[in-house]
């Protein structure tokens, strides 16, 4: 008999996590848990769960995050085409030099984009609004009009911005595990006005795109 496959779901804060939960309606296949704020505590906590004698078979970063206001608007759901340490290198007299262009790595990692596809068109089914995109992870959540117009001059089509995805992503490319990142937006990239965060309402649409994932994964 053919085992049932395991999905990791790593949120960055419980109330992410309950969102998750009460989208995916006790199906046992997925296991969610909360990964802490930030790429480094996102990392490590997914290589421990990676570890363990339990095998997963993909890893999806979910949570809420800011949206860059031409391509993801608040109350929206952004699918990652690709994860991006937007923060990772070095500030020069010229401006931000990445660390691919440094020569010392990767700052980009690719996602399954069969399933990100599949689980895009799950979600619109459902009515919400979806945006694919490059999804941004930083260590500092861009704070003024200045910083966001300038993430989306350097990364082309950035779609969201958030803490985790990179961090979660990279302890699974290290373990050969696919990876999805789903963010459900929450208030714009750029000025921090917090009066017009609507972060109920992107709970709530993580919660009905979760249950999307129930109908795609086999």
């Amino acid at each position: 008999m053919e085992s049932k496959k395991r999905i990791l779901i790593m949120t960055a804060v419980s109330i992410e996590q309950e969102a998750v939960l009460r989208g995916l309606q006790g199906d046992d296949r997925f296991d969610v848990r909360v990964a802490g704020v930030g790429p480094v505590a996102a990392a490590v906590r997914t290589a421990m769960l990676l570890n363990q004698a339990a095998k997963y078979d993909l890893v999806i970063s979910a949570g809420i995050g800011g949206g860059f206001s031409n391509c993801a608007e608040v109350g929206s759901i952004v699918v990652a085409t690709k994860i991006i340490a937007a923060d990772l290198g070095a500030q020069t007299a010229e401006g931000f030099t990445s660390l691919d262009q440094l020569g010392f790595g990767s700052t980009q990692l690719s996602v399954d984009e069969a399933l990100a596809s599949r689980i895009t068109t799950s979600i619109e089914s459902k009515g919400i609004s979806v945006h694919k995109g490059p999804i941004l992870t930083v260590s500092t959540v861009t704070g003024t009009a200045s910083t966001a117009e300038e993430m989306s001059i350097r990364i082309p089509g950035a779609a969201a911005e958030a803490m985790e995805g990179y961090g979660v992503a990279l302890a699974a490319h290290e373990q050969g595990v696919p990876i999805v990142e789903i963010r459900a937006i929450s208030n714009p990239v750029g000025p921090r006005d917090r009066s017009a965060w609507r972060i109920k309402e992107a709970l709530d649409i993580l919660e009905s795109a979760s249950s999307a994932l129930m109908e795609v994964i086999e």
